[in-house]
């Protein structure tokens, strides 16, 4: 722990009330998810930590998950795949924070915290702009707008995405960039004989994907520039477009070559990662706005390929130095910088030596606990409505 980080720790060993509001919360995957959680667990130790979040069904529940209270909301509907929780108006008045800690997009949550008629300190970490759902963002932005101008701070996890965003130039002086950190591997924990067995079943030249079989993700371009590929290449994820990617597998004659694994757990993936050569994302939309999964694969010492999106997809592997980026939508490309690094191990080497040292140096969750709880202490952890009380009461 850094020197900076303990003075800040000591600051704040009051036990200040911070409440993170969410979507959903691990074990329900996704890369938002993973980072609110980690975020979470890696400032419990300074402050009295709260998720509020969507549950999967109609109940509320309560857990703690490393010293996170953790409180699962009944969700009745979804809109645009965003959970509509009821309870989540009372929740944030009953949890009375000293900072809210909004993640966007969530339309729904927005509204509650504007329903809520909170008027304390008020963080937003701006992970994505509304992309796809045109309609949705059309409808959403005033009500967006609106909480962002309320907010202290608004953490953007790149400055290319900052400056790409539509809405967030309209808010530039309450931003802040703090990418995404990730814990790193315990290597006394690394399962020597399940890496063994992935490449006794799939062979000496492995490709690895991970994420969830969305659009956004561009697998149907890797398929099918795997027709040009002598390796196997293995997917990691769910989605509803398994069913379409698995026939586009048929189509491109690859059977032989591309495995869909489903859903493995994120701590079952490091064996996956450590039996690879390459990882693999080939990200066709925005929505993809930094790729926290390339982090996960950095620091198992493995290069990546990536796509030059207007988002910090490319910001997190830079072309050239901890892997290559192509451009999107583009087969061809892929298969080459693919087949450039199958080819060249001394390269996959030297790329896969500087993606570890970059996550060590920029991307660590200790890093990104530091930097959240500097902006914290710069909110002062008192909202106005509690100083003029406290201040009264003196």
């Amino acid at each position: 722990m850094t020197n900076e980080l303990i003075a800040l720790t000591n600051a704040l060993n009051s036990g200040p009330r911070i409440v993170h509001v969410g979507k959903f919360y691990p074990p329900h995957m996704g890369g938002i998810e993973i980072h609110v959680q980690q975020l979470c667990r890696a400032i419990a130790g300074s402050a009295r930590v709260t998720a509020l979040v969507a549950n999967d069904g109609p109940a509320t529940s309560l857990a703690t998950d490393g010293g996170v209270s953790v409180q699962r909301l009944g969700t009745r509907f979804h809109i645009s795949s965003a959970p509509v929780c009821p309870g989540l108006v009372s929740a944030i008045r009953e949890a009375n924070p000293d900072v809210l800690h909004l993640h966007l997009p969530n339309p729904a949550a927005t509204l509650a915290v504007l329903a809520a008629g909170y008027r304390g300190r008020l963080i937003a970490t701006y992970h994505s702009d509304v992309v796809r759902q045109k309609l949705m963002g059309a409808l959403f932005e005033p009500f967006l707008r609106r909480l962002l101008g309320r907010c202290e701070r608004v953490i953007c996890t790149s400055q290319r995405y900052l400056d790409s965003s539509p809405v967030l130039p309209h808010f530039r002086a309450r931003c802040v960039v703090i990418p995404y950190g990730i814990p790193l591997a315990d290597a006394p924990s690394i399962d020597l004989a399940a890496i063994a067995a992935i490449r006794e079943k799939f062979g000496s030249r492995i490709l690895l994907a991970v994420g969830r079989l969305v659009y956004y993700k561009g697998f149907e371009y890797l398929i099918e520039a795997m027709r040009n590929i002598d390796a196997r290449l293995l997917i990691v994820g769910d989605g509803p477009l398994r069913g379409a990617l698995e026939r586009r597998i048929v189509e491109c004659g690859v059977s032989d070559r591309v495995e869909m694994l489903g859903e493995v757990q994120n701590d079952e993936l490091a064996p996956y990662y450590l039996a690879s050569d390459v990882f693999v994302l080939p990200s066709i939309a925005r929505s993809e706005a930094f790729g926290i999964v390339q982090l996960e694969a950095m620091s198992f010492g493995l290069p990546v390929v990536n796509t030059n999106l207007d988002s910090g997809v490319p910001f997190v592997s830079r072309h050239g130095e901890t892997g290559l980026t192509v451009a999107p939508r583009d087969p061809q490309a892929l298969a080459n910088a693919l087949n450039l690094l199958l080819a060249r191990g001394e390269l996959r080497v030297r790329f896969g030596a500087a993606a570890l040292r970059r996550v060590k140096a920029e991307f660590t969750a200790e890093l990104m606990a530091e930097r959240t709880m500097a902006l914290y202490q710069e909110a002062k952890l008192v909202s106005p409505v509690l100083a003029r009380a406290r201040s009264s009461a003196k």
